[in-house]
């Protein structure tokens, strides 16, 4: 590893305290941590969380040195007189009314939706009409330990039997961590809260025949091996509420009403324009 390289990852790693740390200075230029982590982000297109950990640290490192590459380049511009320039200057201006007119449209369509208004009966309107949009199915929230054999499905079940209540939720999740195959092993085998169809048929028709705090007397075989089933909890189907949706229909009408409204503003426009 170069001295360089080894400077880099120091600053990489040290830089834990404040989104705004400065990691490194170039002739005087602060590159921050949070100059690394919106440059990550702009290049994974905001995906950069799922990059595998063990890649995380090497695309800092890329990306700080790319950072602290641009500082010296533009420096070196700076001293060479690019910015002084004919051709930086003709670019320049050009860059800056493309930016003025991009900016002068984002705030104009803001202000533009800013003036539509959605009424409270409107709002109520769309509800009692569309209910079915705002239908959240019945759902159950399971835990379960997936073994490779029937036999070995068998002889949990038979050990679980005999227990109930919290004696029989601890052993399930204490016995989850130490035998369950599946990737929610670890978690005492918990899948969280999932709705009618979201599991293969097997197990989903299963889980939402049981009663909650119980487990499956018999194992349930899908193409994923055997499983046997903790119900934790189970909601019912339900409608959500008007003033848990409100927000969702205000936002949802107030961008038809934009529509209509930038029609007839577009076409008002275009009238009242000389275009040859």
């Amino acid at each position: 590893m170069t001295k360089t390289t080894k400077f880099l990852y120091a600053f990489l790693f040290a830089a834990t305290l404040s989104s705004a740390q400065t990691l490194v200075t170039v002739n005087g230029s602060a590159i921050t941590q949070e100059d690394v982590d919106s440059a990550l982000m702009n290049a994974t297109q905001g995906r950069f969380n799922q990059v595998p950990p063990e890649k995380q640290a090497e695309f800092r490192q890329q990306v700080l040195k790319q950072l602290i590459g641009t500082e010296l380049v533009y420096g070196d511009a700076k001293k060479t007189g690019v910015l002084n320039s004919k051709e930086f200057k003709d670019e320049y201006a050009k860059v800056q009314e493309r930016v003025k007119k991009q900016l002068a449209i984002q705030v104009w369509q803001k202000q533009q939706l800013d003036n539509v208004k959605v009424s409270n009966k409107e709002l109520k309107n769309y509800y009692s009409k569309n209910k079915e949009e705002f239908n959240e199915k019945e759902s159950v929230h399971a835990r379960h330990i997936l073994v490779k054999t029937e036999d070995e499905a068998k002889k949990i079940t038979l050990e679980l039997k005999s227990l109930s209540g919290n004696a029989l939720k601890d052993r399930f999740i204490a016995l989850a961590k130490s035998k369950s195959t599946g990737p929610s092993g670890p978690k005492g085998g918990d899948l969280g809260y999932f709705a009618q169809g979201q599991m293969v048929p097997a197990f989903n028709d299963t889980v939402f025949k049981m009663k909650v705090g119980t487990i499956t007397k018999t194992p349930v075989k899908t193409q994923f091996g055997f499983h046997i089933i903790y119900l934790e909890d189970k909601k019912e189907s339900t409608v959500r509420k008007f003033d848990e949706v409100k927000s969702v229909i205000e936002q949802r009408l107030k961008m038809e009403k934009f529509k209509s409204v930038m029609k007839v503003k577009m076409d008002k426009l275009q009238k009242q324009a000389t275009i040859k």
